[in-house]
């Protein structure tokens, strides 16, 4: 069984900044891929970003030079700063982890940028 707990959501001001964590456990594999997705009203679920064990990233194009993901192997968790936020950025945001064939997704967390 893995679970995964999300936080760092919340309302923040065009320009703004925020950092989302995402800590994972139960039975996970050592070569696992973890990332995020949002999905804001009225659409389909994206990419954001996802970050290999080993570290390779891949950035949807929306938010690169603006977003940044991190992962610490040892406590299972990844990281999203998230900087310059824009309010087309507003969604749900989901983390999900890859691992031994299968994917876990989180509850998700409110990001919601207005001013």
């Amino acid at each position: 069984q893995v679970q995964l707990v999300e936080s760092g959501g919340g309302l923040v001001q065009p320009g703004g900044s925020l950092r989302l964590s995402c800590a994972a456990s139960g039975s996970i594999f050592g070569f696992n891929t973890m990332g995020w997705y949002r999905q804001a009203p009225g659409k389909q679920r994206e990419l954001v970003v996802t970050i290999t064990s080993s570290g390779r990233t891949n950035y949807a194009d929306s938010v690169k030079g603006r977003f940044t993901i991190s992962r610490d192997n040892a406590k299972n968790t990844v990281y999203l700063q998230m900087n310059s936020l824009k309010p087309e950025d507003t969604a749900v945001y989901y983390c999900k982890l890859q691992t031994g064939g299968r994917n876990y997704w989180g509850q998700g967390t409110q990001v919601t940028v207005s001013s």
